[in-house]
C-alpha cells in the first residue's frame, strides 16, 4: 500500500509550562530519533492520527517561532494507540473524562528521518500560493505549474491552524524539491519588502508598492493564525513542545492546550 503524507507541528523555541521547559526543535527530534506524538486533545487531529499507518511520511514543522516552516522529514513508526497522558493527573492536559479502560485520545510514534537541506519557511509557501498558478515565482520555477498549484491547495496555506494535517502526494513532492534545491534568496526575509511579480511582504502576502517610509516588518510568526499545542517532557533531559490544535470548545470556553512527552 502506498504511503500517505502528513504534516505535524512542533515548537522549537524555549517556553516554560508549569515549571518545565517544553520546546521541541528539529535538533531535539534528531537527538531522540523516535517520539510518541502525545497530548493531542482535538478530535479532528486525533482522527487523522488514527488513519496513519507505519511507513507514512511526515513533514516536521516548526511553529510559533520567528520563522515558522518545514524543518525535517519523518515517518510513522507505530500506529495509533491510547494516549496514556490523558489519564495522568499530573499531566498539564489531563482529561478526567477519559481513563485507561475507556480511552478517548490516541497517539502515534514518529521517527526522525532527516533535516531539510534548505529550511522551507511558511513565508515562501505563502509567496508561491499568492502567485498565478501559470507563473510560479522565478526563484522556484523549478517546481513547475503542478507544484505551485499543489502548494496553493495545501492545508497549511488554506487553513493553517490544525497541528496535524493531511498532505497530498504532489504537495509532498514539491516540498521535497524545495527542501533539496533552495534558491529563493531574500523572498522570505522578515525585514523590508521586495518585488517578484508584485510586492511580497514578510508574511508572503502580496501588496501594492509604496514609497512611504514604513517600520521594519515584525518577526514572522504563525502564532496569529495558528493555535498552539505544547508538549510536556517526562524528564529534564527529554524536553519538547508541539503546536496546539484549534479546540472544539463551547462558545465562551477557553481553548485548551494539549501536551506530549518524549520517551
Amino acid at each position: 500500500m502506498a504511503p500517505k503524507y502528513w504534516l505535524m507541528k512542533a515548537e522549537p523555541d524555549s517556553r516554560i509550562v508549569k515549571g518545565k521547559e517544553v520546546k521541541f526543535s528539529v535538533e531535539d527530534f534528531e537527538a531522540v530519533k523516535t517520539t510518541p506524538w502525545e497530548g493531542v486533545r482535538n478530535a479532528e487531529a486525533r482522527n487523522l492520527m488514527k488513519e496513519m499507518k507505519v511507513g507514512d511520511k511526515v513533514l516536521f514543522y516548526h511553529s510559533n517561532c520567528k520563522i515558522p516552516g518545514i524543518a525535517g522529514f519523518a515517518e510513522v513508526s507505530k500506529e495509533a494507540y491510547p494516549d496514556y497522558t490523558a489519564w495522568d493527573s499530573t499531566h498539564p492536559y489531563y482529561d478526567p473524562k477519559t481513563d485507561e479502560k475507556n480511552p478517548k485520545w490516541y497517539m502515534v510514534d514518529v521517527t526522525f528521518v532527516a533535516r531539510t537541506t534548505h529550511f522551507v519557511p511558511l513565508a515562501l509557501l505563502r509567496f508561491i500560493a499568492a502567485a498565478p498558478t501559470s507563473a510560479p515565482p522565478t526563484e522556484v520555477a523549478y517546481i513547475g505549474e503542478a507544484g505551485a498549484q499543489a502548494i496553493q491547495q495545501m492545508a497549511l496555506v488554506t487553513r493553517g491552524r490544525l497541528s496535524v494535517q493531511r498532505v497530498e502526494e504532489q504537495t509532498w513532492g514539491a516540498i521535497e524539491l524545495l527542501a533539496q534545491t533552495g534558491g529563493w534568496g531574500d523572498v522570505t526575509k522578515p525585514k523590508g519588502k521586495r518585488k517578484a511579480n508584485g510586492t511580497v511582504r514578510a508574511d508572503g502576502k502580496r501588496g501594492r508598492s509604496s514609497t512611504s517610509k514604513k517600520k521594519d516588518a515584525e518577526p514572522e510568526s504563525d502564532e496569529a493564525d495558528e493555535d498552539k499545542e505544547a508538549m510536556i517532557p517526562t524528564s529534564a533531559i527529554n524536553r519538547k513542545r508541539k503546536a496546539k490544535d484549534v479546540e472544539e470548545q463551547a462558545e465562551g470556553m477557553p481553548v485548551r492546550r494539549s501536551t506530549r512527552a518524549r520517551k
